[in-house]
């Protein structure tokens, strides 16, 4: 073995003893708001396209695909959706921050559009080619009752019994539960409810990037605080809540937003994230990273310090 790979062996082995770790971007490429699952044999991260907006908005209108075997390799599988899948969408219509999840031998992509819509498309790999798997929005802000304010930053969790929860929106969040098929609802959109934040500190609340997932029977729910944001969690030992704070996942970076996932893999949790990471980079030009997390023995999270 080399001298460089007993290096990178070094580091690697740090990693899964601490909770600092040096932040390094997945891609030479911008992009954000992460969306990690692992789909037969290979991780799949989709993403925003920091790359194709304007540099002065989130304006793109397409959504980015990166696979890896190992977490530490990742490929650029390019623009695999764009909007104009969605014929109800506008051509120009905002990608922002999106979600996936496999059932029933399918894949499915839950896209946000234009700051008041969600929609989802179904395909049968997980790269696609993804169709539109309705003829209207998944979650509509004019058409749904307690939609909120921007119905965005969708997120499933399948629980252990097989009921699907979608997790969305800014500044209240949401949840409604997903029919078996995955692409229709059922019951009505529901307040997310969380307590006990600190009474000394008025910026812990919530403001977007829901997030839930469960380990030992316990469920997570992370969310950053604004824009700026913390990433903070609270738990319940019900999927919807009500959810008890109880501390911070990761501070503040060093642009206006903060967006998180956390994944499982071989007895191991990973928290994906953005940051400004690439020259010329910042608040609308973001980079994804990854870093381990680990946990108390008394199940809380500690904080990941990159």
């Amino acid at each position: 073995m080399k001298a460089g790979n007993l290096s990178c062996l070094a580091v690697g082995l740090m990693a899964f003893t601490t909770t600092a770790i040096a932040a390094e971007p997945i891609s030479p490429r911008f992009n954000g708001d992460p969306s990690p699952h692992y789909f037969k044999g290979r991780f799949y991260l989709y993403a925003t396209d920091d790359a194709s907006n304007s540099g002065k908005y989130w304006d793109s209108t397409s959504w980015r695909l990166y696979t890896s075997k190992d977490l530490k390799n990742w490929k650029d599988d390019g623009a695999f959706l764009d909007v104009t899948v969605f014929k109800w969408a506008k051509p120009d219509a905002k990608a922002w921050a999106p979600e996936a999840a496999a059932r029933n031998g399918k894949y499915y992509f839950y896209a946000p559009i234009g700051g008041d819509k969600i929609g989802v498309a179904v395909a049968d790999k997980p790269e696609g080619p993804y169709r539109d798997a309705r003829t209207d929005a998944l979650i509509d802000k004019a058409r749904d009752a307690n939609a909120g304010a921007e119905p965005i930053d969708p997120a499933v969790l399948i629980d252990d019994d097989g009921q699907a929860y979608l997790f969305f929106g800014t500044r209240v969040p949401k949840v409604v539960k997903l029919n078996k098929d995955m692409i229709s609802t059922t019951g009505p959109i529901m307040d997310v409810v969380v307590t006990g934040y600190p009474a000394d500190d008025a910026k812990k609340k919530y403001g977007e990037a829901p997030f839930l997932h469960k380990r030992n029977g316990l469920y997570y729910f992370s969310f950053s605080t604004g824009w700026p944001g913390q990433i903070i969690y609270g738990t319940s030992t019900s999927p919807v809540g009500p959810f008890e704070y109880r501390g911070v996942i990761l501070d503040y970076r060093t642009i206006n937003t903060n967006h998180q996932a956390i994944i499982e893999h071989k007895g191991k949790s990973w928290l994906f994230y953005h940051d400004k990471l690439l020259p010329g980079g910042g608040g609308y030009r973001r980079s994804i990273t990854l870093a381990p997390m680990s946990y108390r023995p008394d199940g809380t999270i500690k904080e990941v310090k990159p």
